[in-house]
């Protein structure tokens, strides 16, 4: 009997994904669906994790098998940028590889900042040589920038907007206007970024929630704001227009907006991916509100490595109140009904829903 086929909106992570619990997690993912085929006449997940390894070893940089088959996790190796980043890009296109196109339509992808360049792979914008190289290096580029990076809670315990913390890092905005900027818009959570001196002021000024925020990212510069202006004009002058091609399935960036599939502007991608994306705010929440709202998918997929995106998909849902949702306990008993309706590839139980096979 075959199985009815669902459309998904696909979601790629952004930095910080792949840690301890990650390692190993590429291969083994790959290992189990070794005779995978990607289509009629197409390679298997095998095939593809070679010659992302093969464009690492041109850049004498360590492979991604070597870096996710490591015997142990290694702060100072795998979170190296240039390191990280190819482990973030390559588990998640594989994953978007391994999802069964006979149970799902992609009908659009989208990802949280570092997570574009994903998405700009999985919708074929560029070819495996160029998303290894251009991932490596936008990581090495923007990982030279100044400043610092770190998160804020927006909403309450049970995931609804708090006007209080709204109000509290608007304030912290409002004091640095030159200095510090909203960097991400990421569903409950704010993501602010700036100069190290107004990062650590307003770090001291937010009241403290949970024991836990305001937390300072390790090892993240000033992202998505003008402090990466000089990263982004060098990545301008070292990939052009003509090393980008019209996705294959409907992209939606980090303002929201839709590029339609097959026909595009080249120069505008580029621009924009390497432009307004490097320098400007990500507003995650507005992505995945939009995408519902125009492609009204089944589910979302969640590739992984890791699966943190949930939380923050779920947050953006709530705050549009999407299709009745409410609270934290709403999305986690829709979740534990017979299909769920975001499924993680990084929780094996729905990565198997998600290929239709066991991993």
């Amino acid at each position: 009997m075959a199985v009815e086929r669902k459309t998904a909106l696909v979601v790629c992570p952004g930095r910080g994904t792949y840690n301890k619990p990650e390692l190993g997690s590429i291969g083994g993912s790959v290992s189990a669906q070794t005779s995978q085929k990607i289509g009629d006449n197409k390679p298997t997940l095998a095939d593809v994790m070679h010659k992302i390894d093969d464009v690492r070893n041109q850049l004498r940089l360590p492979t991604v098998s070597e870096l996710d088959q490591a015997p142990l996790f290694k702060t100072s190796l795998h979170q190296k940028p240039e390191n990280a980043a190819a482990l973030i890009y390559a588990g998640g296109y594989l994953d978007y590889l391994a999802i069964d196109a006979s149970r799902f339509d992609v009908v659009g992808i989208t990802g949280n900042s570092m997570g574009w360049y994903t998405a700009m792979a999985s919708a074929a914008c560029w070819d495996i040589e160029t998303s290894t190289k251009l991932v490596t290096n936008m990581a090495q580029l923007t990982a030279g920038g100044d400043g610092a990076q770190f998160i804020y809670p927006i909403v309450d315990a049970d995931w609804r907007p708090h006007q209080g913390y709204i109000d509290a890092v608007n304030q912290q905005l409002e004091r640095f206007p030159k200095e510090l900027k909203m960097s991400i818009r990421y569903g409950g959570y704010a993501v602010l970024a700036g100069s190290e001196e107004a990062c650590t002021a307003a770090v001291r000024a937010l009241p403290r929630v949970d024991d836990r925020f305001p937390m300072i990212l390790p090892g993240h510069a000033a992202f998505h704001t003008h402090f990466m202006s000089q990263a982004s004009e060098q990545a301008l002058e070292l990939w052009p227009a003509a090393a980008f091609r019209a996705p294959q399935v409907p992209l939606i960036d980090g303002r929201g907006h839709i590029w339609s599939p097959h026909i595009v502007d080249k120069s505008a991608l580029q621009q924009y991916t390497l432009g307004h994306q490097v320098t400007q705010t990500y507003d995650f929440t507005k992505a995945i509100q939009t995408a519902v709202k125009e492609l009204v998918p089944d589910h979302i997929i969640l590739l992984g490595p890791g699966a943190g995106l949930g939380g923050a998909v779920a947050q953006a849902l709530i705050e549009m109140n999407w299709q009745g949702l409410n609270s934290k306990a709403e999305f986690t008993a829709r979740q534990q009904a017979h299909a769920p309706y975001v499924l993680a590839m990084g929780l094996p139980e729905q990565r198997a829903l998600v290929t239709g096979s066991q991993t």
